[in-house]
């Protein structure tokens, strides 16, 4: 038991980490600058969760009240919690440059059996936060393509939950004499998704294959290079903070303030509520510390790619938030199907008798969400790849491509995991799991730093958590409090994920860790 408890918690230590990455035979090209990081951030920062969820934080969903106008404030705070994080994932990837985020600082500070749990942490953030964006953006890609007359049939565009959510509320109104032409277009689709689905088996297939498809595009991108890969963010970057300054200007010639009264329709616990979704608006400037294998000079711009992308998201957000609460009333939201208000801001263009704007911020949406999509890919592969190379998962997801020095074993894994699932999956439900996911690595990522200035005080350290152990700690409180705003089957899921990764941590990982042989 004493020599289990050993290697359980058993250290890597911090120069031995460095010079395994540098030593190793599967390394990876140092081609990314600041400025490549920062727009890297704003990729992955700015797109399904400002596109995406500013609906539901604002609505509420079944389980969850809305803040309503007040997701001004519900942003204040998941910034706060974020921030207190972002210095510290800032100090982390100064003082240890490898690729494998939080999975690579729990290595160095609590040992190996938290460094594999936050790394299977890390694949339900990653995974299933590019589940939610390819489900967005499919939502995005239809209503854009039905702007311009063209309508891909129903059931290839919906889940089953969405599908058949639709259609017993359409029955239900056709059973009441309501004609057809009279429901509201989402109700339609529904039902004639169910109605329309070819069968096998006598069962009806619904599924969402632009979301798929897009995942299986990504996937080849980012198998031929870092390099290219952040060529073509930095393109999609110039579009969607073109279009958010579109909508922003616009937005603002129609503002009615009697939408922002109520103020806070649900009082603290609808901003409490609204912080916990909207935090899925934040989520990526973590991925940023996944490519620091990758970057030229990660002591110096790391901290300034994670905290420059998290400051310039935030300024972003609170506008487009006041500007979408003033534009549409708080009530017409709470009547919207989850996958009406997958598409909230173009939505916002609709109420005020805009299409053609609508059509914009649609194309502007396709195009930030393809941002986030090649970096939550990319962090993902580069956190397998990371594990593979410390022996926790198999050794085929650290081969690097001759050609293009990727891990591109990893990466086509991964890609086609996600678009498998991204087919059948309704986004509220992918939403929530992100959440909590990425909020469990902050909270350790937090005590990381208090526990590394203990034991390694003298290490130089490019960049420092000011007031150490206060903010990390207030980074601590403020990521849980975000966390008990999350429904219970959430929580239920997430200990169910945790608990099949202890499974195969005992069953294969720990035999094969390289820090034991």
């Amino acid at each position: 038991m004493k020599n289990l408890s050993k290697k359980l918690f058993k250290l890597k230590d911090l120069s031995a980490i460095l010079a395994d990455a540098q030593h190793s035979e599967n390394h990876l090209k140092k081609v990314l600058g600041p400025l490549e990081l920062i727009l890297l951030g704003v990729g992955v920062i700015i797109g399904a969760g400002i596109f995406a969820t500013v609906g539901t934080a604002v609505a509420g969903d079944a389980v969850r009240p809305g803040a309503g106008p007040a997701l001004i404030v519900s942003f204040a705070l998941t910034a706060v919690a974020c921030g207190f994080a972002a210095l510290c994932y800032a100090e982390f990837a100064s003082l240890v440059p490898i690729s494998g985020s939080a999975y690579t600082y729990a290595y160095a500070s609590f040992g190996e059996l938290v460094a594999w749990i936050i790394g299977w942490d890390l694949m339900l953030e990653y995974c299933v936060g590019s589940i939610a964006v390819s489900i967005s953006w499919s939502s995005y890609f239809v209503g854009l393509f039905h702007s311009l007359g063209f309508d891909f049939p129903a059931w290839s565009t919906l889940d089953y939950r969405s599908a058949f959510q639709g259609f017993n509320k359409a029955v239900q109104l056709l059973n009441t004499g309501t004609p057809f032409e009279q429901i509201t277009p989402a109700l339609q689709k529904a039902w004639l998704a169910v109605n329309g689905a070819p069968h096998i088996f006598g069962v009806p297939i619904i599924c969402n294959l632009p979301a798929s498809l897009i995942v299986l595009f990504l996937t080849i991108i980012l198998v031929i290079g870092i390099k290219e890969s952040s060529k073509f963010n930095m393109f999609i970057v110039a579009i969607k903070l073109l279009v958010l300054g579109f909508f922003i200007t616009i937005g603002a010639m129609h503002i009615k303030p009697e939408n922002w009264v109520p103020f806070a329709p649900n009082g603290f616990a609808g901003i409490k509520a609204g912080a916990a979704i909207a935090f899925f608006a934040y989520i990526g400037f973590d991925c940023i510390s996944t490519v620091a294998e990758e970057t030229r000079n990660p002591k110096r711009d790391m901290p300034i790619g994670i905290i420059g992308s998290l400051i310039v998201c935030t300024i972003i957000y609170m506008l487009v938030a006041a500007v979408f609460t003033g534009i549409i009333p708080y009530s017409l939201l709470t009547t919207s199907l989850a996958h009406e208000k997958a598409e909230p801001l173009a939505l916002a263009m609709q109420h005020i008798n805009l299409g053609w704007a609508s059509i914009i911020v649609a194309f502007g949406s396709i195009a930030a969400q393809l941002a986030v999509l090649l970096v939550l890919q990319l962090g993902q592969s580069r956190i397998f790849f990371s594990m593979s190379r410390d022996g926790l998962l198999p050794t085929m997801f650290s081969k690097v491509h001759k050609t293009f020095k990727t891990p591109y074993v990893s990466t086509i894994f991964i890609g086609v995991i996600i678009a498998s699932i991204a087919a059948f999956t309704n986004i509220d439900e992918m939403i929530d799991l992100t959440n909590i996911g990425t909020l469990f690595a902050f909270v350790l990522v937090c005590f990381g730093i208090i526990i590394l200035r203990v034991k390694e005080p003298h290490r130089h350290r490019a960049f420092q958590v000011p007031f150490n152990p206060i903010f990390p700690l207030l980074g601590v409180a403020s990521c849980v409090f975000l966390m008990t705003s999350l429904p219970m089957i959430t929580w239920i899921r997430f200990v169910v994920w945790l608990i099949i990764g202890i499974i195969v941590y005992f069953s294969y990982s720990i035999k094969h860790s390289v820090l034991h042989k």
